[in-house]
């Protein structure tokens, strides 16, 4: 009866739910570390927002990378802006999906090393995409700043290209040690987004404060590529099930054929009549 197995097309059918199982599976626990991640990261998030700042040269220093540990930490410095070495980062958005330019400024500590910050985002200048744009002037003089400890932006993590031929003083990503070859200074690793002081005027728009209340859809997806796993061997079941019974309808519709050709009704033999003497 389950000899049908044995076609090709069984085989090939088979085989194909054999792969998906164990895929699907994957992708289960792919989706759900990617939600244990997301959780870990909102917690790291809360507990550095939550943190009393600390002297940014505590936690990095020149060529280091900042632990994830650490993401987000408020931290301070003491020194002063260098706007002559300003630069803005291309493709930025806002909260309203606008885009423009964040602008990075090095900050030169009381030691002589810099620290690289993210003052905040500012309009593009017009259509033009190569001239420099009006950037509001950083405040002047020695004071102390505040903000919060980011990771260098990398292609691998951001997915953004870092483009070359760019404009004068225009960057595609905020990394320390890039703009370490470029002033040809010693510049703590990783970068501050600015919370205080904040802007004089409109611009730059300070950077937001990162969401941590969302954990995303990834533990639904999870669940849903293991309900799909589960869902392959009972729909081969299901398939194997209806293929017995339409083969034994078939063979009993056959049957009933043959049978119906053999006790069909005799053929009728004509009378003969002996012969008169």
């Amino acid at each position: 009866m389950y000899r049908f197995l044995l076609s090709r097309q069984w085989v090939i059918l088979t085989l194909l739910a054999l792969v998906l199982i164990p895929t699907m599976v994957e992708l289960g626990f792919w989706q759900l570390h990617r939600h244990e991640r997301r959780v870990a990261l909102n917690q790291v998030i809360a507990d550095s927002l939550a943190a009393k700042p600390v002297p940014a040269e505590s936690l990095t220093a020149p060529g280091a990378k900042v632990d994830g540990d650490h993401l987000y930490r408020g931290v301070t410095a003491k020194g002063s802006f260098d706007a002559s070495d300003e630069v803005v980062v291309r493709r930025r958005t806002n909260a309203d999906e606008e885009v423009g330019y964040h602008v990075l400024t090095p900050f030169v500590l009381e030691d002589g090393k810099v620290l690289l910050v993210n003052r905040g985002w500012i309009p593009a200048d017009g259509p033009s995409q190569t001239a420099f744009p009006k950037v509001p002037a950083p405040p002047g003089g020695e004071l102390t700043i505040t903000g919060r400890l980011m990771q260098d932006q990398t292609t691998e993590d951001s997915g953004i290209k870092n483009l070359r031929g760019l404009p004068d003083r225009q960057i595609m990503l905020i990394n320390s040690e890039l703009e370490a070859d470029r002033l040809g200074k010693q510049v703590l690793g990783g970068y501050v987004d600015l919370t205080d002081p904040e802007p004089g005027g409109d611009t730059p728009e300070p950077i937001p404060s990162p969401e941590h209340d969302s954990i995303g859809p990834h533990l639904a997806y999870a669940w849903q590529w293991w309900l799909f796993a589960a869902g392959v061997p009972v729909g081969w079941v299901v398939l194997v099930r209806r293929e017995v019974r339409e083969r034994a309808e078939k063979a009993e519709r056959e049957a009933d054929a043959e049978g119906a050709e053999d006790t069909g009704p005799a053929a009728v033999q004509p009378l003969t009549h002996p012969a008169r003497p």
